[in-house]
């Protein structure tokens, strides 16, 4: 299992993409090597994931005041016992859906029960923490995607769904449209294990904010 990437990974990583092929050369020129901030530590993982479910298919200000509001609601420390102590009730007065909360108060009930195991997540293989966290109603593989990336800082995420990323792919490469999921699933495994790199490369091509709700 790749270790997460540090800053110089990921100047490595982007200057092996850089030697593959043209157009990831003409990027890695363009938008440098990934810059992302420290991942959360082991206690803040739980609310780093929260935030994403909060953020999820809103605009950012939106998403932003939502979240201080449930934080404001939760208070502290944000953890599991006292997010089941808020009570789903409470989190939805705080602007969250009913599906968020719901879903929010069963992540925190899978914390506490051990299925997800915050301490030792970092050192599970991708897909496993996609199993893990994807069995929380609400949390989809993209959301789970994005905690590989931002909190894990794993090199060889790729997310296929995510809009960002083929439009992104497109404008690179000259497409006329953008592939399809499953297409792009094809077309990025030249850059295993570093389309991590070309994600975020996609990102900024279509000059669009990280998706990690503030994690750049």
């Amino acid at each position: 299992m790749p270790r997460p990437t540090t800053g110089a990974g990921w100047r490595r990583a982007a200057d092996e993409l850089a030697g593959r092929d043209p157009v990831l050369a003409r990027l890695r020129r363009d938008h440098g090597p990934p810059s992302l901030r420290a991942g959360a530590p082991p206690e803040g993982r739980f609310r780093a994931l929260a935030s994403s479910i909060a953020h999820q298919q809103l605009a950012g200000r939106a998403a932003a005041a939502i979240w201080a509001r449930v934080e404001a609601t939760v208070g502290e420390p944000f953890t599991p016992p006292v997010v089941l102590e808020a009570g789903p009730e409470r989190l939805r007065a705080a602007g969250l859906s009913a599906a968020k909360a719901t879903s929010l108060v069963e992540l925190a009930e899978r914390s506490l029960d051990g299925t997800i195991d915050w301490a030792r997540i970092h050192r599970w293989p991708d897909h496993e923490v996609v199993e893990h966290l994807t069995v929380v109603r609400g949390i989809g593989p993209w959301t789970a995607q994005m905690f590989l990336l931002f909190e894990l800082r794993r090199p060889d995420v790729w997310p296929t769904g995510d809009l960002g990323v083929r439009a992104g792919y497109a404008r690179a490469f000259g497409l006329q449209q953008p592939p399809a999921p499953r297409e792009l699933g094809r077309l990025g495994e030249p850059w295993a294990p570093y389309r991590s790199v070309v994600a975020w490369w996609c990102w900024r091509e279509m000059d669009t904010r990280n998706p990690g709700a503030g994690r750049a």
